[in-house]
């Protein structure tokens, strides 16, 4: 498949754009700085300097493209709409080039379905309210554009992200949460994110992962 990634420069995105040339796809990764971009050269690699906000620099990227898949995310839990407002510009620009199947990245801490007592309504809702607030309202901002969009989108909700290695041996669940679904190596979530791309079954729905 030609795949467009954004986010291509930080952890998951690495991982995830190194997973899909592994696995045979023809990647365009998006940056704005190819410096930062630790992928060595390949074939089937195009790398493109483009501006993930302005719609009309990412048009051409999109267009001819299969799928994309963005892992844009904020660097820290300070005030952001990175999420937010990275998405509101993929979803503008695919609606201009007609490309229809869109794979976000968010997170657990969005959303309590599936989820222990305990975790329900004491822990989340207390990292809602403290270090993770600026980051869940992004994510839940992001959703609510994807979500209205008639895009064939599905939104992908790891918990914590580690540098472990692939174990291949995750657990996923479709609109909810994961009991005890602590972690997720980026490996293994850039194993799920590949595999949805081309799932019919994934289309509208919100897929959790853990190890």
């Amino acid at each position: 498949m030609k795949l467009t990634i954004f986010g291509a420069t930080g952890a998951t995105g690495t991982t995830l754009t190194a997973q899909a040339l592994a696995a045979g796809h023809e990647v365009t990764a998006v940056v704005r700085d190819v410096s930062r971009l630790q992928i060595p050269d390949h074939q089937r690699l195009r790398v493109v300097t483009a501006d993930v906000m302005d719609p009309a620099s990412v048009a051409p990227v999109i267009d001819g493209t299969d799928a994309v898949i963005s892992a844009v995310g904020p660097r820290n839990t300070g005030p952001t709409t990175v999420i937010r407002d990275s998405v509101r510009s993929i979803i503008t620009a695919m609606d201009k080039t007609g490309t229809r199947r869109f794979v976000q990245v968010s997170g657990s801490i969005v959303a309590d379905e599936g989820e222990s007592l305990y975790m329900r309504y004491l822990v989340k809702p207390l990292a809602r309210r403290t270090f993770l607030r600026h980051v869940c309202a992004d994510m839940r901002a992001g959703e609510n554009e994807i979500r209205s969009s008639d895009l064939d989108w599905t939104i992908v909700r790891p918990p914590a992200l580690t540098d472990k290695e692939a174990t291949r041996s995750y657990r996923t669940a479709i609109d909810q949460n994961l009991r005890h679904g602590f972690s997720i190596s980026r490996s293994d979530l850039a194993v799920c994110l590949l595999g949805l791309v081309d799932d019919p079954a994934s289309v509208h729905r919100h897929v959790a992962i853990a190890n």
